[in-house]
C-alpha cells in the first residue's frame, strides 16, 4: 500500500467558488478506479478555510501508474495546481518502493513539465 498525504494552502485571492472547485477536483480525482481508501476535508484548526487535507491509499505500482496518468487526475490538477500556494507532504508504504514512486513522478514531470515546475514550487522541490 502506498500512502499520499498532502496538505495543500489556497492562495489569498481565492475566491469561495475556486475553492469549492478545488474541493471537488481534490475528491474526483480521490474517487478514481486506483484509489483504495481517501479522505479529503479542511483542516480543523485553519481558521481561513484555505488549508486543505488530501490522502489517499494506492495498492501497487501498477495502481498508482494509473492513478498518476488517469485523465481526471490530469484535469483536476489544471484546477488545483494553479490556486495552490504551497503545500507539504508526507508519502510512504508498506514495502520498499519508494524508488519506483520517484520514477514515476519524476516520468510524469518529463511528460508534462508545467505540472511538474508547478509541483516542484508548490512543494519545494
Amino acid at each position: 500500500m502506498i500512502v499520499n498525504l498532502l496538505r495543500l494552502t489556497l492562495r489569498d485571492d481565492i475566491t469561495d467558488d475556486e475553492r469549492a472547485q478545488v474541493l471537488e477536483a481534490l475528491r474526483r480525482t480521490a474517487s478514481l478506479e486506483s484509489v483504495s481508501f481517501s479522505t479529503v476535508g479542511e483542516e480543523f484548526g485553519d481558521p481561513t478555510g484555505r488549508v486543505i487535507d488530501y490522502v489517499v491509499g494506492i495498492a501497487d505500482i501498477e495502481a498508482l501508474q494509473r492513478y498518476m496518468h488517469d485523465p481526471v487526475h490530469l484535469a483536476g490538477d489544471d484546477i488545483i495546481l494553479p490556486r495552490v500556494s504551497h503545500g507539504s507532504a508526507v508519502r510512504f508504504a508498506s514495502e520498499p518502493v519508494g524508488d519506483q514512486v520517484y520514477a514515476i513522478a519524476a516520468a510524469k514531470a518529463a511528460k508534462y513539465p508545467e505540472w511538474g515546475r508547478r509541483v516542484a514550487e508548490i512543494f519545494g522541490e
